[in-house]
């Protein structure tokens, strides 16, 4: 944190934080901004001599000569504010109609989960009885593995994203189970969203640490800066590319569990005025590799790769073998799922990063349009598969509403940005991954906006 904000502009932000997100968020937000101001103040203090400000040691790219676009600066941005939560106005509270919606894409995800493992059970079924050939067997083995994986990555986007929001939470009668403070915890999290990832870890790390502070320092989620490892390497290029497309098939494991305890960490030690952790610690024989295992991989690891196999066990031990080389296989396709859809929204060669922290609600909403890229939308299957993360930028403008909103508010978001002169950023899935592992690699670098 560069600066210590007035008292003025502090509880301006907070009166606006209830379009942002939920009221609980709005708390631990305010709370963190105190542990970051008493932080400033002590800065400032240690600095009372020093009388020309200095600026990052980044080198930040300057915006193209041809832009034809609204500079940063010159958006009125308090104008943009009442443009975008006038949207929100016309659509209405969040209805039964939106819950259905849910209930639907839940429908979908499940169904393609049960169909992986009745496949898997056909495949082995038929092994045994007639000795299906391997072609026939890993046929059936790789839909199997394909279905499963897609039930594991839209259980993630689709269902567990949105209720852990909190966008059905002001639905009548609307369950505790698909309530922010039901869904996923204690024993429930092996029934409602059972991976690698604690719910409680990511919550904090998505919604807070990423929502509220992206495209800056403090954004988790920063790709380039996550990937220095490789981009300052002597590794060559053809080989780089080989590294990431076998993280994106890990990556859950290796990067999104650590990480989200590592943040949840950081929390802790922010309060108790201690140092924060920069690295990763994965031995089960250190204290935080330990807590690792336990709360994170032991309790999806034992469940998909020992529990389910097992259940093939009345088939034989090769119907067991063979489930749990095909639960790989839908581990692998999850993993490179997930990545297709859920990190080329933040990270290209044309995406924003900020140099500062926001200093206004209308501020923070032009950032989540300048930070964020859509890809293609369409019906609610295409829109399913992609998790809905194909309306990215109407996902940050508005986190706390469900899917369904976000199909509705689209063309209005493309229409203040027109009237704005904002870019409005949406192309094929396929062509923002390839943006992206060309950052990833360091082919290309984000841009970056000095001073805001």
């Amino acid at each position: 944190m560069s600066e210590i904000k007035s008292l003025d502009e502090i509880l301006e932000q907070r009166e606006a934080r209830e379009a942002i997100v939920s009221t609980e968020e709005a708390e631990e937000i305010a709370a963190q901004e105190e542990i970051w101001a008493e932080q400033a103040r002590i800065e400032a203090g240690e600095q009372e001599t020093v009388t020309e400000q200095t600026t990052t040691n980044q080198t930040f790219e300057k915006l193209p000569s041809d832009h034809v676009y609204t500079k940063y600066e010159d958006v009125d941005k308090e104008q943009l504010q009442r443009d975008i939560e006038e949207i929100k106005e016309k659509l209405g509270p969040v209805s039964q109609a939106d819950f259905d919606h849910l209930l639907k894409l839940e429908r979908w995800s499940r169904g393609a989960t049960f169909a992986g493992f009745f496949m898997i059970y056909v495949a082995t079924a038929l092994e045994v009885s007639i000795g299906l050939s391997s072609f026939g067997f890993w046929t059936l083995g790789i839909i199997a593995a394909v279905l499963i994986g897609v039930g594991n990555v839209t259980r993630w986007a689709d269902i567990t994203h949105p209720i852990l929001h909190g966008a059905y939470d002001k639905v009548p009668n609307v369950p505790l189970k698909y309530k922010k403070k039901g869904y996923a915890r204690g024993l429930r999290r092996y029934t409602d969203w059972l991976d690698w990832i604690q719910p409680a870890a990511w919550e904090y790390e998505h919604n807070i640490m990423h929502h509220y502070h992206l495209g800056e320092d403090d954004d988790p989620d920063n790709v380039e800066r996550n990937m220095q490892w490789l981009i300052q390497s002597k590794v060559p290029m053809w080989l780089r590319r080989v590294i990431v497309y076998i993280f994106a098939m890990t990556w859950k494991f290796s990067y999104y569990a650590p990480n989200t305890m590592r943040i949840l960490d950081n929390k802790e030690r922010r309060k108790n005025k201690e140092p924060e952790i920069s690295d990763y610690n994965y031995l089960p024989t250190t204290p935080r590799g330990k807590r690792l295992w336990k709360d994170f991989y032991l309790p999806y690891g034992l469940f998909q790769f020992v529990f389910l196999p097992l259940l093939f066990l009345p088939l034989g031990w090769s119907a067991v073998g063979s489930a749990l080389i095909i639960l790989i296989m839908a581990e692998a396709y999850a993993n490179l799922h997930s990545f297709l859809v859920i990190v080329p929204n933040h990270s290209a060669g044309d995406i924003y990063q900020f140099s500062e922290p926001h200093k206004s609600q209308g501020e923070f909403y032009l950032r989540q349009i300048m930070g964020s890229v859509n890809y293609n939308t369409g019906t609610d299957l295409i829109d399913f598969a992609q998790g809905f993360l194909n309306y990215q930028i109407e996902h940050h403008l508005f986190p706390n509403t469900p899917q369904s909103y976000q199909q509705k508010m689209q063309p209005l978001v493309k229409e203040v940005c027109r009237k704005h002169n904002i870019e409005y950023r949406q192309e094929s899935v396929w062509k923002r991954a390839a943006m992206t592992i060309d950052l990833m690699v360091g082919k290309t670098k984000l841009l970056k906006v000095d001073g805001v």
